[in-house]
């Protein structure tokens, strides 16, 4: 059925309506008809009786020669009962009297009647042509209990048509009032469906699903649907590649999905801001939700692990350059104090300040060669040593550090980890208090290398203890309101390893993170 929509409703409505008329008007029928056969049944049955019974009747049949007066019982009977007809036949069934002036003589019509064995019968007979008629068959009963004739009660069946229009009710007034109702409800109906599709033909609504999973399926960018109670109602594939989501995610609430806490929080709109940053099984998500009225929100998402590895580079890039240039500073002043020593001739002067300055450094270069046997670990603490000192800020190493060698992705690791605490500690220590200084603490146990910063600053507040981990906070984020991914960083470092990190105040910050060596790391 094509058209508009307004008229493929009236046309179905008008089917569905002249179905249940059709359907009713067959019931009505064959109740009628049943209720005809009972009723209609048992007064021709009382009428053929009463003939039968009648003396005169009796008495005629007997006598074959005076059977006159017959038809005058058969016709009074038949006026006054209102049967179509009354017949009276002989022992053998021929007929003696009919209505129908061409039956007489004939054999009547008996079909499956128990007449003959003296036995009153009722049902359906069909004469020679076709019509059915409903009819009582009673013997008439002489002396010495011989069958000495047949009275025959009938009224005509009604056909179909009779049957409805004997059926309680007119039907076509029925059919008339139905199809007037089904016409206004289904104008009704369909300028409510027009309201509710925005006038869309079904047509168009088809196509613009078809365009809406193509364009979803067909963007980069992942885009996630909830509704009011924070269940999903669409996900495209980038969407559900992003967050690992599983194939079964739609219908299903975000609470219960293995998600961690940060994700949850974004997507359930509980933490509001543009470009919320997620971090999910090595990914970076940037998230943005826009809640949408009595509907729900739409979440869009972009991967931007590529973006934060080459921010990563840069900032070790930036780190490295950092370092020389504070070298080159450091260096600069001792040459500069060199050469005015020179200039003043303060030669005793100028031997014991090339000799401190020598041993300084060379006692902090040996003390990290003898206790930290992995070449970029000591590397990285020389570098950060002179970072240290450019900001006033000192860096010592546990004289229980030590740390043997590791291979290369392990070495990696506790790089980014102890590099990331370090200058998590810069922060939170420069400026703090006068004599500024951060701990080193390496432990290498068995297959556990465990990692101890301690500083000197104020310490974590003890609101945002659990959120510098899991919301990508640093110290210096909670100081200045600035967000941060070292910390973040850091703890999926040691979670994809199977260890762990954790903070407590202990006049100042301290910085535990456990990295088991010997774990499988994926990729």
């Amino acid at each position: 059925m094509r058209g508009p929509l307004s008229r493929q409703l009236l046309g179905w409505q008008l089917a569905i309506i002249l179905v249940l008329l059709a359907s009713i008007a067959v019931f009505s029928v064959s109740q009628s008809n049943a209720a005809f056969r009972a009723t209609e049944g048992r007064r021709m049955l009382s009428v053929a009786e009463d003939l039968a019974a009648t003396d005169g009747v009796r008495s005629n049949l007997q006598d074959p020669f005076d059977r006159d007066a017959l038809p005058i019982f058969a016709e009074s009977a038949r006026s006054l009962s209102g049967a179509d007809e009354v017949i009276i036949t002989d022992a053998r069934g021929v007929v003696l009297t009919s209505p129908d002036p061409g039956q007489r003589g004939q054999l009547l019509p008996l079909g499956t009647s128990t007449v003959l064995g003296g036995r009153a019968w009722v049902g359906q007979v069909r004469d020679a042509d076709g019509t059915e008629s409903l009819v009582a068959h009673v013997p008439v009963i002489g002396p010495g209990a011989r069958i000495v004739g047949v009275v025959a009660a009938g009224r005509e069946t009604p056909d179909f048509f009779a049957g409805v229009r004997r059926a309680p009710g007119d039907p076509l007034m029925l059919l008339a009032f139905a199809t007037f109702l089904a016409v206004a409800g289904s104008i009704l109906l369909a300028r409510r469906v027009k309201h509710q599709t925005l006038g869309l033909e079904p047509q168009e609504i088809t196509r613009l699903v078809e365009h809406r999973e193509a364009m979803l399926h067909g963007i980069r960018e992942g885009v996630l649907g909830v509704d009011q109670q924070n269940r999903i109602t669409v996900v495209n594939d980038q969407a559900r590649d992003l967050l690992s989501l599983p194939a079964d995610c739609v219908g299903r609430d975000i609470d219960e999905l293995d998600l961690n806490d940060r994700a949850r929080d974004v997507l359930t709109g509980r933490t509001g801001g543009v470009d919320q940053i997620v971090l999910r099984r090595g990914r970076v998500v940037v998230l943005n939700r826009m809640p949408i009225s009595t509907v729900g929100a739409v979440v869009t998402m972009r991967d931007r692990t590529e973006l934060v590895d080459l921010q990563q580079e840069l900032a070790a890039h930036r780190a490295t350059t950092d370092t020389l240039r504070a070298q080159a500073h450091e260096f600069s002043n001792r040459l500069h104090t060199i050469s005015g020593l020179i200039e003043l001739g303060e030669f005793d002067e100028l031997a014991r300040f090339v000799d401190r300055v020598s041993h300084t450094r060379g006692q902090w270069q040996s003390e990290v060669a003898a206790r930290i046997a992995d070449p970029a670990t000591a590397a990285l603490l020389v570098a950060k040593a002179s970072l240290a000192a450019e900001r006033g800020v000192g860096l010592r190493l546990t004289d229980g550090s030590a740390l043997g060698e590791v291979d290369e992705q392990s070495s990696a690791d506790v790089t980014t980890v102890l590099g990331n605490l370090v200058d998590n500690a810069l922060d939170a220590v420069e400026g703090a208090a006068a004599d500024n200084l951060i701990e080193v603490d390496i432990r290498h146990a068995g297959d556990v290398v465990t990692l101890v910063v301690r500083d000197s600053g104020p310490g974590v507040a003890p609101e945002i203890v659990e959120e510098v981990f899991r919301h990508g906070f640093s110290t210096k984020a909670a100081r200045d309101g600035e967000r941060g991914l070292g910390l973040a960083l850091t703890r999926q470092i040691c979670h994809r390893r199977g260890g762990s990190v954790q903070v407590r105040n202990e006049r100042g910050a301290v910085f535990t993170a456990r990295l088991p060596m010997d774990a499988e790391v994926p990729a």
